[in-house]
């Protein structure tokens, strides 16, 4: 039994569950796993490049023998990055258009040129938000549906739960995703009958045969309990959704007196911001793919309390559908 819904029949496929784009754990084999099961893998390019050491349309031409089914596009659109990455992240739309993506992820800035793009070639487009004004936002600059990112959600997370986030949104009149917390089929149930029209996954996943991020990684996933995961702003600048580990515990999750001062400045916020960047993106790849020897600061949701064993994908979505 498939789940249909507005999302399902915008976007062309079964079950309406997504597997969200993360930095460094969407290698092409888990997005395509998702993908072919009959949900939908999203393409995290920086992951793809610099952790999986793909070139950009090698990796999406790998992803499409492995699978025909539709599979997404994540493009982080947040205004203090350079005018490089800008351009990059441009070069992984037009690429991946080419190679047949029409679903795109956006995020953490103003989606218009996305929005432009994709629409031009048939294309939909999601919005990321965490409250009312930035979906409104979203909204104007003409977004198709909003991934709602709850207090649950691993990486960054929101500041609200599932039900007051579809409270404040549902009226807004396009597909709604809930983003966090779902880990167990009763997770996704539960979410389906308040409305959503589809979830976002993505802690269960990263414990799947098809993830190649550490054992020491899933393991943890396994072992941890809801209460085992913090928040930490020693990371990017703002906070994120991490396990608790042995690193955690000695270094804290506040970052110091300065660089909070450092983040509130309305200049030195972007320079803070793209400083934490680089170094936690090279720390969660190091704890990501060595495990325990390295930094570990592993990204992960409170949707760790209903996984208990490592699955493939379409296991996963199979038990999902019911």
């Amino acid at each position: 039994m498939s789940h249909s819904t507005r999302f399902t029949r915008q976007v062309g496929i079964q079950e309406p569950i997504i597997c969200g784009a993360m930095y460094p754990c969407s290698n092409p084999e888990l997005v395509a796993a998702v993908s072919e099961a009959g949900g939908i893998g999203i393409v995290q390019p920086l992951s793809m490049v610099y952790v999986h050491k793909h070139e950009f349309r090698a990796g999406m031409k790998l992803i499409r023998r492995l699978t025909s089914k539709p599979v997404g596009l994540n493009v982080i659109t947040e205004k203090s990055l350079s005018r490089v990455y800008e351009k990059r992240m441009r070069a992984f739309l037009d690429i991946s258009i080419e190679e047949g993506v029409r679903f795109f992820v956006t995020a953490l800035g103003n989606p218009r040129w996305v929005v432009e793009r994709a629409h031009a070639a048939g294309g939909v487009v999601y919005h990321d938000v965490v409250e009312r004004k930035w979906a409104d936002k979203a909204l104007q600059a003409g977004v198709d549906g909003l991934i709602c990112v709850n207090n649950r959600a691993g990486g960054h997370a929101g500041r609200k739960t599932a039900e007051q986030l579809w409270d404040e949104l549902h009226d807004l009149g396009v597909p709604l995703i809930c983003a966090g917390g779902v880990g167990r089929p009763s997770d996704y149930e539960a979410a389906l009958k308040l409305g959503y029209d589809g979830v976002q996954m993505g802690t269960r996943f990263i414990a799947t045969h098809e993830c190649t991020a550490h054992a020491d990684y899933k393991a943890a996933i396994l072992r941890a309990e809801e209460r085992d995961i913090v928040l930490t702003d020693r990371i990017t600048g703002v906070p994120v959704s991490i396990i608790r580990t042995p690193t955690v515990e000695k270094m804290g999750t506040r970052a110091g007196p300065l660089a909070r001062w450092l983040l509130r400045g309305t200049t030195t916020r972007h320079w803070m911001r793209a400083l934490y960047t680089l170094r936690s993106a090279w720390q969660l790849k190091e704890a990501s793919m060595r495990g325990m020897s390295s930094k570990d600061f592993w990204q992960a949701g409170r949707s760790v309390a209903g996984i208990d064993s490592i699955e493939s994908a379409s296991a996963i979505i199979q038990r999902f559908a019911g």
